[in-house]
């Protein structure tokens, strides 16, 4: 086995691609860590939507009916409409 730069071992270990599957790994749990962090952005926006008077449920309806819109949009589009 060979090590890379880092020390980690480069070469497959029972046909895995050791630093293949680690880079993987890392990237799907920044990507975690960045959703979370979205999702918490997106709870304060609610927050700052509700102290301002806003009803948080008809917003949420709203987002929800203008991806349907633009889905069905893509659609008609798609089918020549």
């Amino acid at each position: 086995m060979t090590q890379d730069m880092t020390g980690h071992n480069s070469a497959a270990t029972g046909g895995i691609a050791a630093d293949r599957l680690r880079s993987i790994i890392e990237r799907v749990e920044r990507l975690e860590e960045e959703r979370k962090a979205l999702s918490g952005d997106i709870k304060d926006i609610f927050s700052e939507a509700k102290s301002a008077g806003f009803d948080v449920k008809v917003i949420k309806q709203i987002i929800h009916l203008r991806k349907q819109e633009t889905l069905l949009d893509i659609y008609r589009r798609a089918l020549g409409m």
